[in-house]
């Protein structure tokens, strides 16, 4: 078997391993930031929120999820990703679970406070995982792989979340089943984890011997290649020029994202309302509108891969999708039909946005350098979906409607993709060219 023939099959075996578990468990995590949305249409007038309240709470997450994520990165590097995220797991399926039973501000935010703490890590700890069985080249389709997840359990979370706030079981209301739906399969998935996950590449029984040779050198020669370049600890990860820049970058980005993904289910229901549809119609025309955003997340991630390059990837994809959430809320007025296929465009761009980005710093970081890296990007950005809610829902109740809104979350992501093109040197592509030359003398 030539060289090429076991890079082929290697590579097969390791996503078809790895890809469908660690998607399924992104998929319970994403399912959080679906429910939580979707629960403000019942929780807000149950418990009597306004939409400042409900902003702070469902942002409050990302305040525990930025105090533990670096310190979370590090435990994984010392005690390994199989325990570590089977922990996260665990924990926050049980503080999921009772989510489903606070009934003042104080008790929502005490719980979605814990549930950052608990769940601090888990990205970045996963992209850490999968960089050690990829080539740097195929990082983005990696990543996009498991990725794929946010728009693919949006859609389908649209459909499940308006079906459940429809039900009343055992005296609970339909919000409440939103988080049980959550908690479950978290807790499920969690003890699998720590059974399924191997550590390492010389521990894993799935691949032949020449396979698992050729996968420890491929990597092995990419580490060394890469720390030419830049030798880091984690420590010294965290203090690097284009790690902080990136933080920056993905906190404007953060602050858009999840400023809009958080009240979209609002949004929506208001917009749905001037077409006479109910909450339940509503989810039969979200569903759609994800499942193109997640067919866009694989294309973008894949092109990306086949030019070799990251940063415009991204930052064009940030700017369309800026681009049309300002106009959509403009042209409700005018055509609500319009105004969700300009909502279709700026998910595209939200989500496209991933792949490429999140495959720049394995592109010149290594090992627990890279996942102190990826840790801090996380933590700092993910602060953005602090803000963004809060902010969203503060200008709503004071003006009333959500088009200033918009405009200020356009211009965050905007930034963010200026922040990416111009101040970032590091590009993906530091060591292609020699790593490319060395696998053709290997073949």
């Amino acid at each position: 078997m030539d060289q090429l023939a076991i890079e082929r099959s290697t590579t097969k075996k390791v996503t078809l391993r790895l890809i469908p578990f660690l998607f399924l468990c992104f998929s319970i995590s994403v399912l959080d930031r679906v429910n939580i949305g979707y629960a403000a249409l019942q929780l807000n007038k149950d418990l009597g929120f306004s939409n400042a309240i409900f902003g702070f709470g469902a942002g409050i997450f990302f305040l525990g999820y930025f105090l533990l994520e670096v310190p979370g990165s590090a435990m994984m590097a010392k005690i390994g990703p199989r325990k570590w995220i089977s922990r996260i797991m665990v924990t926050w399926g049980i503080l999921a679970f009772l989510e489903t039973f606070v009934h003042t501000p104080i008790q929502f935010y005490t719980v979605r406070f814990l549930l950052g703490v608990a769940e601090a890590s888990f990205y970045p700890c996963m992209v850490s995982y999968l960089s050690g069985f990829y080539q740097t080249k195929h990082h983005a389709k990696a990543i996009a792989g498991f990725m794929v997840a946010i728009p693919s359990t949006n859609a389908i979370g649209s459909l499940l979340c308006t079906f459940l706030l429809n039900v009343n079981w055992f005296g609970m209301e339909g919000w409440q089943w939103l988080f049980i739906s959550e908690a479950i399969p978290s807790v499920i998935f969690g003890i699998i984890c720590y059974f399924y996950l191997d550590d390492q590449i010389e521990k894993v029984n799935w691949l032949n011997k020449k396979e698992k040779k050729w996968l420890i050198d491929v990597t092995t020669k990419e580490k060394l290649e890469k720390q030419e370049v830049k030798h880091y600890t984690f420590l010294q990860a965290l203090k690097d020029r284009d790690v902080l820049i990136l933080a920056a970058g993905y906190f404007c980005w953060m602050v858009g994202y999840y400023g809009i993904n958080m009240f979209l289910p609002t949004i929506s229901k208001g917009l749905a309302g001037k077409m006479h549809l109910s909450t339940q119609s509503m989810g039969l025309i979200l569903f759609p509108m994800y499942i193109i955003a997640m067919v866009t997340m694989i294309l973008v991630g894949n092109h990306s891969d086949k030019k070799n390059e990251r940063r415009w990837h991204a930052a064009v994809c940030l700017t369309i999708s800026a681009i049309a959430m300002i106009v959509s809320s403009y042209i409700a007025n005018v055509s609500i039909i319009l105004s969700f296929v300009f909502l279709t465009i700026a998910l595209c761009g939200a989500f496209g946005a991933y792949a490429p980005f999140w495959a720049i710093p394995p592109s010149f970081l290594t090992g627990a350098a890279a996942g102190g890296a990826i840790a801090l990007i996380n933590s700092i950005g993910n602060l953005g979906g602090f803000f963004g809610p809060y902010i969203v829902g503060y200008i709503k109740d004071t003006t009333g409607s959500f088009n200033i809104s918009m405009i200020f979350l356009g211009v965050s992501m905007i930034l963010s993709s200026c922040i990416i093109v111009f101040l970032v040197k590091q590009s993906g592509k530091v060591q292609s060219r020699k790593m490319e030359i060395e696998l053709k003398k290997t073949s």
